[in-house]
């Protein structure tokens, strides 16, 4: 094993990325065109990216065990760091420092301009915790006013509209219940609505055979513990009800009665009955004691009653593609109804199965040899063949032994830069409602330094260039890209980052997307910029109710960020007062990337009381 190197050696080392972080400090005229409040930050990212562009693991070592900082916790002041190190250096060899004059932030000061820039962007963290809490919002919630006020309670600081979905009158209704939630308790609770962004996603398939499906809930003994509720209605009539809808003739419906009993037999020829419990205009409330799977050539009856028996009439469902690893797949431009494989009689693919893709660049930009993944990464193809007009791809990572691949999923092309407008119609619609309601616009898919002047350009003509920007980094090329998008949104005031960890771990690779959030967190710092550490964050609290060990590990690591997302689900309010405490109890642990030494209390031993001396003879 090679020797360490010696003061003077380290003193050496330091002095020569003194000079690379020099060299690297941006002129007057390219600081001109970021914010006045982001200057700092512009220079120590160039500090920091001149740091970074080495490797300086023996020097660390090295400083580590002279006692000195090992530059570990340099990115929010990188120059500082360096020039403290080396005149410790210089002191140590019986020396005295002044050869360098500081150009980039203090300690200090990048203690405050990232503490002011996370205010200014997100809000005032609350009184014993730094870090903030967003919330995705449920559609839900804009008939239910209370349950907004109940999340501002329970802690949330920053609630999060997706435009994906629901319309501008449901937002409306949103953002009125919080900001009259703010009025009532008194604090600020700021509004986030995420633009939807170019989201490539499969074409329709053909429909297949139509199947309804129930269980009945047993107990260990395998007794029924409740019937299952099973819904019959006329043609035509919507059901907004969590259980199976089975549709019959209005006419025979209308001969029905509560307390009637159907029977029918279901796809495995087997007995089963259904007795009507509630009649709700022309429609009817059923329940069920034992499974069935139900299709249309199933014929239902009433008990007891001599008549012809009654045909049920069943939604048509796409058909998903079942599609298994060495499969080969056929993804098209054309949105007509994909299908499944043609296979002969000994199994032979006579042809291969085929799914359209919504977006045409796709067509025109991918290379063999690329990666395709499908349905948020759940299957990972190669392309083999390309041409205007499809792609042939072969599955190389999927479900074993198959799985299934359904219309309207994502698309990912992680190897392939697809140039794409960065607001589209739907967005720059959206972006008129956003800039009337939201006090922060989430650009999704960002891909360039382009985007971000294009969305700020529209903030200026739609009269609110004021508005916070939050930069969702989703792609790997946005990963890639991340210096020159973070010095393009530093000419905006309020500005920060969301770590979309879920896109970003399809695109990256699982494997990868711990170095990847890492990163990211750093890269934030050192340009002074919030970040928002999103995706599945207690997601399994926020949706049944039990945490599991892993998300609240992952949850604690969020301290590192200035806002947590929580996704939505039936039990967020106990999420948020989960996180909330998490948050407050790593807070005393952690800050950022250095350990905070309180007395621990968790093995503390009372002193052993010291024996007396005997008295003095």
């Amino acid at each position: 094993m090679s020797p360490q190197p010696s003061v003077a050696e380290a003193r050496s080392q330091v002095e020569a990325l003194l000079g690379e972080v020099g060299r690297a400090t941006p002129t007057e005229g390219e600081l001109a065109a970021i914010a006045a409040v982001h200057r700092k930050g512009a220079v120590n990212l160039r500090h920091y990216l001149a740091l970074r562009a080495h490797d300086v693991r023996r020097l660390q070592n090295s400083l580590a065990e002279l006692g000195l900082s090992s530059l570990g916790r340099a990115e929010g002041h990188v120059q500082a760091t360096l020039l403290a190190v080396h005149r410790a250096l210089t002191r140590l060899q019986g020396g005295s420092d002044g050869t360098y004059a500081l150009v980039g932030p203090n300690f200090q000061e990048a203690r405050a301009a990232l503490g002011s820039n996370a205010d200014a962007l997100l809000g005032p963290a609350p009184e014993g915790r730094a870090v903030r809490v967003m919330v995705t919002a449920d559609a839900s919630l804009a008939q239910n006013a209370d349950s907004v006020r109940a999340l501002v309670e329970r802690g949330m600081t920053c609630l999060r509209i997706n435009c994906a979905h629901d319309s501008a009158e449901v937002w409306t209704r949103i953002a009125g219940h919080l900001r009259s939630a703010e009025q009532q308790l008194g604090v600020s609770c700021r509004l986030l609505m995420d633009l939807c962004g170019p989201k490539i996603r499969t074409g329709p398939l053909e429909p297949g055979h139509a199947v309804v499906t129930w269980k009945v809930r047993r107990d260990g003994c395998g007794r029924t513990e409740a019937p299952t509720r099973v819904w019959l209605a006329p043609p035509g009539e919507e059901v907004v009800r969590p259980a199976p809808v089975l549709t019959f003739p209005r006419v025979w419906l209308a001969s029905l009665r509560v307390g009637d009993v159907l029977q029918f037999r279901d796809t495995r020829g087997l007995r089963r009955e259904l007795r009507i419990q509630e009649q709700d205009g022309d429609s009817f409330q059923s329940e069920a004691e034992r499974r069935a799977f139900v299709v249309e050539s199933c014929e239902f009856h009433r008990a007891g009653v001599e008549e012809a028996v009654c045909p049920v009439g069943l939604p048509r469902a796409n058909a998903p593609l079942q599609l298994a690893i060495g499969d080969s797949l056929i993804l098209t431009r054309s949105l007509s109804p994909g299908h499944p494989a043609v296979v002969d009689a000994a199994g032979r693919v006579l042809t291969p199965a085929r799914i359209g893709c919504t977006e045409p660049a796709v067509f025109s930009s991918v290379k063999p040899g690329h990666r395709v993944l499908l349905d948020d990464g759940k299957f990972e193809a190669e392309t083999l063949r390309v041409d205007p007009e499809q792609l042939e791809l072969r599955i190389t990572r999927g479900p074993r032994p198959s799985g299934k691949l359904s219309s309207e999923k994502g698309v990912n092309v992680p190897d392939t830069h697809l140039h794409l407008p960065s607001l589209g119609e739907d967005d720059r619609r959206d972006l008129a409602v956003v800039v009337k309601l939201a006090d922060l616009v989430g650009m999704s898919f960002v891909q360039s330094p382009e985007d971000v002047q294009c969305l700020r350009k529209e903030m200026e003509r739609l009269g609110r260039p004021d508005l916070g920007i939050i930069l969702k980094i989703e792609t790997a090329h946005a990963f890639a890209s991340m210096p020159s998008l973070l010095w393009a949104a530093m000419g905006h005031e309020r500005v920060g980052v969301m770590i979309a960890r879920g896109d970003l771990a399809v695109e990256c690779g699982y494997q990868r997307l711990a170095e990847v959030q890492e990163e990211l967190l750093w890269i934030c710092e050192a340009a002074h910029l919030p970040a928002v550490w999103a995706t599945q964050v207690l997601e399994g609290l926020a949706k049944t109710g039990v945490p599991s060990r892993a998300e609240v590990t992952d949850a604690a690591m969020g301290e590192r960020a200035e806002c947590v997302m929580l996704n939505k689900g039936p039990h967020i309010l106990d999420a948020v007062s989960v996180l909330d405490d998490i948050l407050r109890r790593m807070e005393e642990h952690q800050s950022k990337k250095t350990a905070q030494l309180r007395a621990l209390k968790s093995w503390q031993v009372k002193p052993a009381s010291r024996p007396q001396r005997p008295p003095s003879p």
